[in-house]
């Protein structure tokens, strides 16, 4: 049997939601509403902050494996920020504290400057139904 090359690696992953997350912050910030649109984009962003978090650690475990503990340590302190703004998020949307939320989006901008958007995108609308499964998720936790 042949060896499975996933061409997809965690970098590439982590470079989608980095811009869906640029994106979703961008539909939030234009709509300027707190409605229900708006509970699912940031909701929707708690999952991506939590995805780029849990990349991470399989990004950084096969430098581990090497005795690359520097690189390691360095890495894990330049995205340390996306499971401490996830964490930050997710109460602050449960909480429906819009202050809060705005407070942690703000702290967002200078992590997604450097993703290159254009007008549109092939993203669609995968924000649609996150405040539903955030409650779920959530309902689940407690």
């Amino acid at each position: 049997m042949s060896r499975v090359i996933n061409l997809d690696g965690v970098g590439k992953e982590r470079y989608r939601l980095m811009k869906a997350l640029a994106i979703s912050l961008r539909e939030l910030v234009q709509h300027n509403r707190s409605d229900s649109h708006a509970r699912d984009l940031a909701a929707f962003m708690v999952f991506v902050l939590e995805g780029i978090a849990a990349t991470i650690e399989r990004t950084v475990a096969p430098w581990e494996k090497r005795d690359y503990w520097l690189k390691a340590d360095k890495f894990r302190m330049e995205w340390a920020w996306a499971g401490k703004l996830a964490a930050e998020l997710r109460s602050a949307v449960l909480d429906e504290d819009w202050p809060e939320i705005g407070a942690a989006l703000a702290q967002l901008g200078p992590h997604t400057q450097s993703v290159k958007l254009g007008k549109t995108h092939r993203l669609g609308t995968p924000w649609e139904g996150a405040w539903e499964k955030l409650l779920a998720d959530d309902r689940q936790g407690a």
